[in-house]
């Protein structure tokens, strides 16, 4: 590994600590602000500060399944630290790397939580749609993760991500 993948590597882990120290800070302000007390309307009817303990997943699905979702959670940082290693240092690769320090940082963010609490602090509520109280954690992970969607199909083709695959040249070449 070259000293300048070094140092994207670097950037990447700086980048996902200071991601990671925002989504526990804001929960962390939930939790002395919010717990026990009644919700904090930002916008009457639109949206509010709702505290809410979270032992499932998005929209309240598996709930009580912490070993479950600690698996999946270190399963996805295994892959994304996998990516982030074999992606060469070019600038083409940018919006993937930091696509990815967001879906591992929301994914750490909310470890966090499961790991301490046995549970996701969700706290930012939108109650003119009724949408299921969330985090910031989940903002990093869905808003990154339809990125990511979009980066497969459109930006990337089959052969800039050909530094992902298990087989070698010589193994190609058979066919």
């Amino acid at each position: 590994m070259n000293k300048k993948k070094k140092m994207q590597l670097a950037v990447d882990l700086l980048l996902a600590l200071l991601l990671i120290a925002v989504d526990q800070t804001t929960k962390y302000f939930a939790v002395t602000n919010l717990m026990n007390q009644k919700p904090w309307v930002v916008w009457d009817g639109v949206f509010e500060f709702h505290y809410l303990e979270n032992r499932g997943a998005a929209f309240g699905m598996l709930q009580g399944q912490k070993v479950f979702f600690v698996l999946i959670a270190v399963i996805i940082l295994a892959v994304i630290m996998y990516v982030l290693i074999k992606v060469p240092y070019q600038k083409m690769y940018t919006k993937l790397h930091i696509t990815l320090i967001f879906i591992a940082s929301g994914a750490i963010g909310n470890l966090i939580d499961r790991i301490r609490y046995d549970y996701v602090v969700d706290f930012l509520y939108f109650s003119l749609i009724d949408f299921p109280i969330f985090n910031v954690a989940d903002i990093y992970v869905t808003v990154s993760s339809v990125f990511l969607v979009i980066l497969l199909l459109f930006v990337y083709k089959e052969t800039d991500l050909e530094f992902l695959s298990f087989r070698t040249k010589k193994f190609r070449d058979i066919k």
